[in-house]
């Protein structure tokens, strides 16, 4: 297992607290260049750009922020950063416009009135949420949004309007499921199933995880969210839950678990159907495993894992699996098993991996970690040539200009000793003799 060292770091400046699903990368402005968005206890919603170590944007929210994400959640073509409390207030924000007014200002810093600071749409939803996912979770080609609650419940949401609505100003947020776990829900994602349509996936603790069906009816829209929990095979929310365990070791049922779907397997495997998606648990547990429930590999750490992402390091259009430890030890893992990792030097309180616009003004691959010392470090420029380990010889034997560079020596190209001595000879010779 190699360690590695990234160098390129920016350090920004936050003076809260949060919660773990507080902190997503997204296109906040619709620029086509990502920001980091992070949502803290007391309200405020923060958004960082480019290298600066202050917010370029912060907002005010009620109640304290459980989660946040950026996604087309109204299905109008345009971003929308969403922040969700603990309360159950939902709000959205439309930053869009705020990019027109910084591009037209020279100054760097953000001078709007009382009304601009304020989400230009509020909605109570049920209290004590978790997670949520903004994403296409039946293949009708619309977004919904997914929350998953601390009780153990998840529900589906989607933004309708009225039919005779012009300016969309009039919509709100429709329920259109309701799930009951049997487990604490710690990940919501999408992986396109045995057929290729999408299947929302809940992590679920022991290294387990559902698959929640998505059967609109009128009966779920109009469930009345006081209605008693029901019991599993019942005709309440509990069912279309399909529970699946993954471990062939028998794992504490209690640790909590996470997972992250929709894995990219690149351009030359794209004809495949089925999608790969990974877990990690509590106690140290990495898998990756495609929609037929084959597992591909498992990996055993001795840290504490506590939160799963994926990023193509490589630019080959395969997405790694990325999982980090409390203590900031981060593990990176290729789909043939192929491991690496990188130390964080402070504990972690929140972790996310992804793309983000940062020096260059393009978006890169990075790594971002809050720490306990107010601070949030984003690595950019997360990128390997390769996973797999190498030697010096056959990096250069790859290179065409090498055997004419061995010819003008007069060595021949063909003897592998006269080679090895060569490149020996130029890396371990002593030039003082």
């Amino acid at each position: 297992m190699r360690s590695l060292n990234f160098v390129h770091r920016v350090s920004l400046d936050f003076t809260g607290t949060m919660f773990p699903h507080a902190i997503c990368l997204g296109d906040a402005d619709n620029d086509s260049l990502n920001e980091l968005i992070v949502g803290d206890t007391s309200g405020k919603l923060l958004v960082y750009k480019n290298d600066e170590s202050k917010p370029w944007v912060t907002r005010t929210c009620v109640g304290m922020l459980t989660c946040v994400a950026v996604g087309d959640v109204r299905n109008k073509g345009k971003n929308l950063v969403v922040a969700v409390g603990a309360e159950g207030w939902f709000h959205l924000f439309d930053l869009t416009a705020a990019s027109a007014s910084k591009s037209d200002s020279s100054s760097q810093h953000e001078f709007v009135c009382s009304d601009d600071q304020r989400p230009f749409f509020t909605q109570h939803i049920p209290a004590n949420t978790k997670v949520i996912l903004i994403s296409d979770i039946d293949g009708d080609g619309r977004c919904e949004l997914v929350v998953g609650y601390t009780d153990r419940v998840v529900r589906a949401f989607r933004w309708e309007e009225p039919s005779d609505s012009s300016d969309g100003g009039s919509g709100q947020l429709v329920l259109l499921k309701k799930w009951l776990l049997e487990g604490q829900v710690d990940s919501l994602s999408v992986n396109p199933g045995p057929e290729g349509l999408p299947e929302l996936m809940v992590s679920q603790p022991g290294c387990g995880y559902a698959i929640l069906l998505c059967t609109w009816t009128q009966q779920d829209s109009t469930e009345s969210e006081d209605d008693a929990p029901a019991t599993p095979g019942s005709d309440g929310p509990s069912r279309d839950v399909v529970l699946h365990l993954t471990s062939g070791r028998i794992h504490n049922k209690n640790v909590s678990t996470h997972l992250v779907g929709s894995i990219s397997k690149g351009s030359k495997e794209e004809s495949s159907k089925r999608g790969l998606f990974a877990l990690c648990t509590l106690d140290g547990t990495l898998k990756l495993m495609d929609s037929s429930e084959q597992l591909l590999w498992s990996v055993q750490v001795d840290h504490q894992l506590f939160a799963l992402q994926k990023l193509d390091v490589t630019g080959d259009g395969r997405e790694e699996v990325v999982a980090c430890a409390w203590d900031g030890q981060t593990y990176i893992i290729d789909h043939n098993r192929t491991v690496v990792r990188f130390q964080f030097d402070e504990n972690v309180n929140a972790f996310c991996a992804g793309q983000y616009t940062c020096k260059e003004g393009k978006n890169s691959p990075c790594l971002v970690y809050v720490s306990f010392n107010q601070k949030i470090y984003i690595y950019w420029k997360v990128e390997l040539e390769r996973m797999e380990s190498t030697n010096l010889l056959r990096v250069l034997e790859e290179k065409p200009e090498f055997k004419s560079q061995l010819k003008a020596l007069g060595v021949d190209a063909e003897d592998p000793a006269a080679v090895r001595d060569l490149v020996a000879n130029v890396l371990y010779q002593d030039t003082q003799t």
